[in-house]
């Protein structure tokens, strides 16, 4: 899949490899998400949901050579009927184009065709700009769970989707 989420730049999407790690976990450290970790994506790559699996790329190799060359990504599980959305981050130099809206989209309509019925995820409390990109996407607050998160303790906000089969 290929989209323009800037007018100059193209992005592409794809399912994530192992050779994605470094930078999915480089990300994930400049993003203040609960840590995974290098052998925990790579684990979860050699496991069933590796198709739930993605990541944004910049398209153009010239502007990709001089900057790092996953600009976001998107990790989800399947799980009983049901969608889970681990993690989703982009790179602060690439936020506000549309990646993260794109990787998500992508990856609840890659459930709905699994027939998954609903997605589910959690974010921090305080993340407001995650709250109104999962909003745009259609979730909607569902609960909260107290203290969930460490380093800085905070509660979670749970929100939910449901997700309509794809022929």
């Amino acid at each position: 899949m290929e989209i323009t989420t800037d007018p100059v730049q193209m992005i592409t999407f794809s399912n994530m490899t192992e050779h994605d790690l470094l930078e999915v976990v480089e990300i994930e450290e400049q993003s203040a998400l609960s840590r995974w970790g290098w052998a925990a994506y790579y684990a979860e790559l050699q496991g069933i949901n590796k198709s739930l699996m993605m990541v944004a790329r910049l398209a153009d190799q010239a502007e990709a050579a001089k900057t790092n060359r996953v600009a976001g990504y998107i990790v989800a599980r399947l799980t009983a009927g049901d969608l889970h959305i681990n993690n989703v981050a982009v790179r602060s130099e690439f936020q506000g184009r549309g990646i993260g809206t794109a990787l998500l989209r992508g990856v609840l309509a890659a459930g709905a065709h699994l027939r998954a019925t609903a997605a589910f995820l959690e974010l921090r409390a305080g993340n407001t700009a995650a709250q109104a990109l999962y909003e745009k996407c259609g979730f909607l607050p569902a609960g909260r769970r107290r203290n969930y998160y460490s380093n800085p303790v905070e509660d979670a906000l749970t929100m939910s989707v449901k997700l309509k089969a794809s022929p």
